[in-house]
């Protein structure tokens, strides 16, 4: 009797191992088409381009079908714009302050293919987005949103679960020089304080946007991204890649901005012992001495700073990777 229960045992088992083997050859999810943008903190997808003056970068989306089994037939996958989710997303992050709102990007500054294709027995492809940021002022946040519009042949299926068919792009161009600087070492003073009430005021981080190859703005003095006028206090620095000077410039006469030093730069550049294909390099800016004016912080009143001293930054680049976006290690 027990040898015969033995055999049934192992008769159940074989079976039920056959049917377990038979699961794979079926479809266990369904194919949804989505886009691989995981978003960050801020609700957005972060993405690093190259400033190539004059010039278009591409950025390469992968969207994506998902499913434990090959995709088996061509896939024509619509893209659009979707500026209705990120409306929805300024009013629940930010409310009434618009001036903090994303802004969408405008249709000058990209293009991209209104269909991707997906070839039978593949599960991915990319998106190329062309990218032409001159001229791009980055006072403003920018967002490329796009959505994977529904199929008008019904041969696919959006991915609707939490975000996945959505991809809000955060545009962010960068040089050689721009990033988020340490300022501890650039002290603040307001000028005509009196004995005992200038105290130099620090900043830790001070960060930097793109202007062009060799250019970068900041904000003035403590000024940072979230003051609604911080538009009015772009200060510009230019890298002479002739020599290790940066001219200092705003274009706003209102601030009475005058520097009183020649700024200078020194790159330093040197692999980390540990990771001895991690090039680790940094860029200090030197002799920073200029005044400004904060004509609209208090009403029916002007401030006047003198900022000086010196900010660096450190960047880490994977000298094992190509890809210059992909290669930097960012914040």
């Amino acid at each position: 009797m027990k040898r015969i229960y033995n055999l049934l045992f192992a008769l159940v088992a074989l079976v039920a191992f056959g049917s377990c083997n038979d699961e794979w050859t079926e479809e266990l999810y369904e194919h949804y088409v989505s886009f691989k943008a995981p978003i960050n903190s801020n609700g957005v997808s972060r993405i690093n381009i190259p400033y190539k003056a004059g010039q278009v970068s591409t950025y390469q989306l992968p969207v994506l079908v998902s499913g434990s089994t090959a995709n088996q037939q061509k896939l024509m996958v619509k893209i659009g714009i979707d500026k209705d989710t990120l409306d929805v997303l300024n009013e629940a992050r930010f409310s009434s302050r618009d001036d903090l709102y994303y802004k969408e990007l405008d249709a000058k500054h990209y293009s991209f293919p209104e269909t991707v294709e997906i070839q039978p027995g593949e599960n991915s492809t990319l998106l190329n987005i062309d990218f032409n940021l001159t001229g791009l002022d980055l006072v403003e946040k920018w967002v490329l949103p796009l959505t994977i519009e529904e199929s008008p042949t019904g041969e696919y299926t959006p991915n609707y679960r939490k975000h996945y068919r959505k991809a809000l792009l955060r545009v962010m161009p960068f040089n050689k020089y721009s990033g988020t600087y340490s300022g501890t070492a650039l002290m603040n003073y307001m000028k005509n304080a009196g004995d005992g009430g200038n105290d130099p005021l620090v900043k830790s981080e001070i960060v930097s946007y793109a202007v062009d190859e060799n250019t970068i703005f900041f904000y003035a003095g403590t000024i940072d991204e979230t003051r609604k006028d911080r538009a009015n206090y772009k200060i510009k620095a230019f890298f002479d890649p002739e020599s290790n000077k940066v001219n200092l410039t705003c274009d706003n006469g209102e601030v009475n901005f005058r520097t009183n030093k020649q700024a200078t730069y020194f790159i330093k550049e040197e692999m980390d012992e540990k990771q001895p294909y991690l090039l680790k390099r940094t860029i200090m800016i030197r002799d920073i001495d200029y005044d400004y004016t904060d004509y609209t912080m208090a009403p029916s009143a002007s401030i006047e700073y003198n900022v000086k001293g010196e900010m660096s930054i450190l960047r880490k680049i994977n000298t094992q990777i190509p890809d210059e976006d992909q290669a930097i290690e960012w914040d």
